[in-house]
């Protein structure tokens, strides 16, 4: 057990005595993390009383036969705005699977239960939602593929679905629905949008994705963590730096890893860079949804010059196969890494020309304004994240709130807008670029020397069970800072090896934004408005 807690920990554990009766099951501590385990009465006190306090579920997710014990054991995450460690109450399911929702505290917790009880068959007690979420009506009944009785192999799919998805239904005179998706015109991933409009005004919106389930969670089990890096780097194609840092921060921390300076510093350089070509392709998507080409094309041609210096310095335009567990895999050339600032200030002056362009358009202007608004009081209950939320009023930047690895030190310009509207996105996705630009600037200029790579007795080499190394057993929670918002990555080790892997990336939680923000914009302008949030349907389709 690692015990090791900050002043802001020893915070945490002392608000839980103060809200239940006894003395809370202290599992595990360290910087910045909390493991607390409470009675069903404990567990039901609780949770008012942290909502009460403005925390946030930003996680919920299970583990079956967690540290002995049988059954299924679930992880509530907890984080309060201005808070950097986030506290993690654990709740024992037993056998009988079935517990109380917590969705009507928390509705950020709706969709976390519904895949809970589609992977591990758990029923939630009042929950506000008992549809299916990932697990497609093609799946046949009672089958559960996280729990550990389900092997990997071939499904029998059900031949005729015992029951239809129900969609909200919205009734009333002059009232008609519009289906979008799965299938689009363009090469993009399947999602539906069910609208419920009268003429062209929207007044409902429901959304229903999870088309491509890929079991990526139960692919990790019983991998070695340095094998897991590439199914990281698969959970979304423009955040696989951003993914596979994730996943290697919380193997480090169970491990004991301290990476060495140059290797963070390096991560945090192609973190950047990823962040640079996503918002870059965003921005051009937002022109392109209002029929300016002239606007994206610019854009787009930066974006391409971004990939291009990425495959330059690592061999890869998406900037994979570089990272694994304990720093990286190769070092990046001092020659290369000359050439970068040069690159960046080119870079700079025909992102800023571009960026002219577009707001010397008074009709995009006008398209981008008051079109698409997302409330700050939604931001919380949501746990909206990133650019969308910085948007609207919320500051919180994963790199700022609880800084790792080289943001410690180098920390980036913060963007805020009050509005909300995409014109708000666009302007917070412009200045991260330019910030983004700045801070790989700064970090390029002391750039430390030494190792990438860190020997640990922790992590023998590129397998944890080589050199008669039986492997380290233990969890952790990394939180990072993706293009698209704050990403989880909760990882568990049994004896050097993956039992459990959990990924919730800020598409999760972010695409439930958009049901509120179409509402009362009128059809033409919903492709624009989707284009601002640029959510990830892979990243949510694990």
């Amino acid at each position: 057990m690692d015990i090791k807690m900050n002043k802001d920990t020893m915070e945490l554990l002392s608000i839980i005595s103060g809200i239940v009766e006894g003395e809370p099951e202290l599992l595990n501590a360290r910087e910045n993390e909390i493991y607390l385990r409470l009675s069903e009465t404990g567990f039901e006190d609780a949770t008012p009383a942290l909502a009460e306090r403005k925390f946030s579920l930003i996680g919920l997710f299970c583990a079956e036969a967690f540290e002995k014990k049988s059954g299924f054991t679930l992880f509530y995450v907890f984080k309060q705005a201005g808070r950097a460690p986030v506290l993690v109450l654990v709740r024992e399911a037993g056998k009988e699977k079935k517990v109380t929702s917590v969705a009507g505290t928390f509705p950020s917790a709706s969709w976390f239960e519904r895949e809970i009880r589609d992977g591990f068959g758990l029923e939630f007690a009042g929950a506000l939602d008992t549809r299916r979420l990932f697990l497609h009506e093609c799946y046949p009944e009672g089958f559960h593929p996280l729990q550990k009785a389900f092997k990997n192999g071939p499904i029998r799919w059900a031949e005729a679905p015992s029951t239809e998805y129900r969609f909200r239904q919205v009734k009333g005179e002059g009232v008609y629905q519009i289906p979008v998706g799965p299938v689009h015109a363009g090469i993009i991933e399947p999602g539906h949008f069910r609208f419920s409009v009268i003429g062209e005004p929207i007044f409902s919106l429901e959304i229903r994705l999870f088309y491509k389930h890929r079991g990526i969670e139960k692919l990790a089990e019983g991998k070695s963590p340095s094998k897991c890096v590439a199914l990281a780097e698969a959970v979304s194609g423009d955040e696989s730096m951003a993914n596979a840092t994730g996943f290697c921060m919380a193997v480090e921390q169970v491990c004991g890893i301290n990476v060495p300076e140059r290797a963070e510093s390096l991560r945090a350089i192609m973190l950047e860079l990823e962040r640079i070509y996503s918002l870059l392709g965003d921005l051009a998507g937002m022109a392109v949804d209002v029929g300016f080409a002239l606007v994206a094309s610019p854009f787009f041609i930066l974006r391409e010059e971004v990939f291009r210096q990425n495959e330059k310095l690592t061999g890869s335009r998406f900037l994979r196969g570089i990272n694994t567990p304990g720093g990286l895999k190769k070092d990046i050339p001092d020659s290369l890494l000359k050439g970068l600032p040069a690159f960046l200030k080119k870079f700079s002056r025909a992102f800023e020309s571009a960026f002219d362009r577009a707001m010397s358009s008074s009709s995009l202007i006008d398209r981008f304004a008051t079109t698409g608004i997302i409330k700050k009081e939604l931001v919380s209950p949501l746990n909206l994240t990133g650019p969308i939320a910085r948007a609207s009023g919320c500051p919180a930047d994963t790199r700022l709130d609880r800084p790792y690895g080289a943001y410690k030190e180098f920390a980036p310009e913060p963007s805020v807008r009050k509005r909300g509207d995409v014109f708000s996105r666009f302007e917070v996705k412009t200045n991260e670029i330019r910030a983004s630009v700045n801070l790989i600037l700064r970090l390029a200029e002391k750039l430390p020397q030494g190792p990438i790579f860190a020997e640990s007795t922790g992590y023998a080499g590129q397998n944890l069970r080589e050199a008669n190394n039986p492997g380290a057993t233990g969890y952790s929670l990394a939180l990072v800072e993706a293009p698209r918002g704050q990403n989880l990555h909760w990882v568990y080790l049994k004896n050097g090896l993956v039992d459990r892997y959990k990924v919730r990336t800020a598409s999760f939680c972010n695409w439930q934004a958009i049901e509120h923000a179409v509402l009362g914009n009128i059809v033409p302008d919903f492709p624009v408005i989707n284009k601002s949030l640029n959510l990830s349907y892979a990243g949510t389709d694990l």
